[in-house]
């Protein structure tokens, strides 16, 4: 498998990954500049010259990734028998620069509830690389007549997020479909749904975060019926109402978008940096 077919399967998987450019050539090396490679936790595809040069790019890799490094950073070799090596000599005589790009795991954010708000924030993240999922027990809330067509025409004519819409009249199933790590967003028309949705979001325990949109007083009867659902306090905790940054309050759908897609950011780049790397596709 080469490097780019590696490079897709990693992106399905949602396995993070190192791409590793061979960025400069001085001298003789094993390789012209611009081989590439992607190193995963436990497999690596490509080459960019093999020896010390590439068991230490690899090394490196696994390190940044382990430590959920999201900066690219650049590594250079000196390919000379007097150069200090822990993979053994490269006498080429030239010396290599490498570039290191982290290929993260693109995060998912599940908006349930494309109403005012709901909307206003799906078009604020939708401007972010991320797979969004809008969903919507009500079909006109995601008809093209009210979004038009993601990319093209719309509130969402600039969108550059992988945009999934699902009608679902029970709407809590699409949790079923989120890979784990999701962000979940509570703000449907209806407070039955919104209570649904956190009942079966707390059984889905590989979630990121699950936000509920509401008042306290709101709050204080969803946790009496969770309660009575079978949720303990441990698991109450994992529902964060009200949501957004503080500071902001405005009730403007507008501005409540703009607080919560700013928390959600938060999140996601807080994920980003504790993602731990885990094995990807073994090498065909």
């Amino acid at each position: 498998m080469d490097w780019l077919d590696a490079l897709q399967r990693l992106r399905e998987t949602r396995t993070p990954a190192v791409l590793v450019t061979l960025a400069t050539v001085r001298g003789h090396a094993p390789r012209n500049g611009g081989a590439k490679m992607v190193v995963a936790s436990g497999d690596a595809f490509g080459s960019v010259g093999g020896g010390n040069l590439e068991e230490t790019a690899v090394r490196r890799a696994r390190e940044m990734l382990d430590a959920g490094a999201v900066e690219p950073e650049l590594l250079t070799l000196t390919l000379s028998d007097r150069a200090v090596v822990d993979y053994g000599v490269q006498c080429c005589g030239g010396e290599v620069t490498l570039l290191l790009e982290p290929v993260p795991v693109v995060p998912v954010v599940a908006i349930f509830g494309l109403g005012h708000v709901g909307l206003e924030l799906a078009r604020v993240l939708a401007r972010h690389p991320l797979r969004l999922d809008l969903v919507d027990s009500r079909a006109e809330m995601l008809s093209p007549d009210r979004i038009g067509v993601p990319g093209r025409t719309g509130p969402f004519a600039d969108a550059v997020a992988d945009l999934r819409r699902h009608h679902l009249p029970v709407p809590e199933s699409a949790l079923a479909d989120l890979p784990g790590g999701a962000h979940v967003l509570v703000m449907t028309h209806d407070h039955a749904e919104d209570l649904a949705i956190c009942d079966m979001a707390l059984r889905t325990p590989a979630l990121g975060s699950i936000g509920l949109i509401g008042s306290r007083s709101k709050w204080a009867r969803f946790r009496t019926r969770l309660r009575e659902a079978g949720h303990g306090d441990a698991a109450l905790e994992r529902i964060t109402t009200p949501i957004g940054i503080d500071g902001i309050r405005s009730k403007e759908p507008a501005a409540i978008a703009v607080s919560v897609a700013a928390r959600v950011l938060q999140l996601v780049e807080g994920a980003a940096v504790r993602t731990p790397s885990r094995e990807g596709a073994r090498a065909e």
